[in-house]
């Protein structure tokens, strides 16, 4: 398949089975430090790298000295908090003597299911990446009930891919890809190099968790793919468990693509152009040619405004005469944005009363 400098902005999700030796409890350093070494050649290759990182409830279950097998929610949660440092740790002091910074970023489920969160989250991780840092991401789950869980980290990989826009999702795995049946009790399953549809008999067919430290299996990793996909974002699944894994899938390593026929961007604004819009946005002239010439929508450029709405709902832009320019998500809700319309942008911070967040509506959340 394609070289990995084919993708602008790589997401690899690492299972716990990969980071936590099952018998000892203990991280593998050796392992973790060749990863490193191939996120260090990505971003000197100009790439974007994030860590989807499981590993946690691995490391402190070890440290709180809690028994094997299943733990109740209170355990999950404690050996969470006291591995959550430890892993943290871990990415800092194998990537940090590369040259790379690295930052922390904890997600429940209701980051991404509420809007306003989800905008959040996402402008967060986008602005690290702008900086060069590598987010090392994962359910924070010294808080996450089982209401409110992702439940796997291929579910959270996939949904973190479509926040950032990301265009290669790579689960690393303790398989080497999708066949089309068990290939530990089938002998005559075969692997499958390339998928550029989920059928329904792949999803009958999809396994359950292979080890006692990981919480998904071949399942989640379809329905992982099938999220990564509708976001225009590529999806490999690769044996992990190898020297340099990313340079052996940039190798010509044995793995299955997931294969997406829309791009992130596009499948955005795909998305953001369906929405219906909770409130209607009226521009003056020069605010018009601002986003014909492909600019964000500022405020100072806003006539009048109407509706209720909330950050990250869908805006209606329109001209005096009402015809729609475009669709776009605001930046604001309806009472702040009402406040700031036709202000200059020197001046909602005293309007406001806190820190603007830039334009009204973005030219990267807008689709004319």
């Amino acid at each position: 398949m394609a070289s990995l400098d084919t993708y602008k902005r790589i997401i690899i999700k690492i299972g716990s089975a990969l980071l936590v030796d099952a018998d000892t409890g203990a991280l593998r350093i050796d392992w973790l430090r060749g990863l490193a070494a191939d996120v260090a050649e990505l971003k000197s290759r100009g790439r974007d790298v994030l860590i989807v990182s499981s590993g946690s409830i691995a490391l402190g279950r070890r440290v709180l000295d809690l028994p094997d097998g299943a733990l109740n929610l209170e355990q999950s949660q404690a050996a969470a908090a006291v591995g959550q440092i430890r892993l943290a740790q871990a990415y800092a002091a194998v990537l940090g003597p590369l040259g790379i910074k690295t930052a922390q970023i904890l997600l429940t489920l209701e980051d991404s299911a509420d809007r306003r969160r989800y905008l959040n989250s996402r402008r967060t991780m986008t602005a690290l990446l702008d900086l060069a840092v590598v987010p090392i991401v994962n359910e924070n789950d010294t808080v996450a009930t089982d209401e409110i869980r992702f439940g796997d980290n291929d579910r959270l990989a996939a949904q973190v891919a479509a926040m950032v826009e990301g265009d290669l999702l790579v689960l690393l795995s303790d398989v080497d890809g999708l066949y089309t049946g068990n290939p530990r009790v089938d002998k005559d399953a075969r692997h499958i190099p390339r998928i550029d549809e989920i059928t329904p008999e792949m999803e009958d067919g999809a396994g359950d968790a292979g080890t006692a430290a990981s919480k998904g299996g071949m399942k989640t990793k379809v329905m992982a793919a099938k999220t990564a996909m509708s976001s225009g974002c590529a999806m490999v699944i690769m044996e992990g468990d190898v020297d340099r894994p990313l340079r052996a899938l940039d190798h010509g390593g044995k793995a299955s693509w997931f294969v997406s026929s829309n791009t992130p961007n596009a499948a955005r604004k795909i998305w953001i152009s369906g929405m219906k819009p909770k409130g209607f946005v009226t521009l003056d002239a020069g605010a018009v040619d601002a986003l014909n010439s492909g600019n964000s929508l500022l405020a100072v450029g806003v006539k009048a405004i109407e509706g209720e709405f909330d950050r990250g709902d869908v805006l209606c832009i329109q001209d005096a005469d009402g015809r729609e320019l475009a669709k776009g998500l605001s930046g604001y809700n309806s009472t702040d944005a009402a406040l700031i319309a036709g202000k200059q942008s020197s001046e909602l911070t005293e309007i406001l009363g806190y820190a603007g967040r830039g334009p009204l509506v973005h030219r990267d959340d807008m689709v004319l």
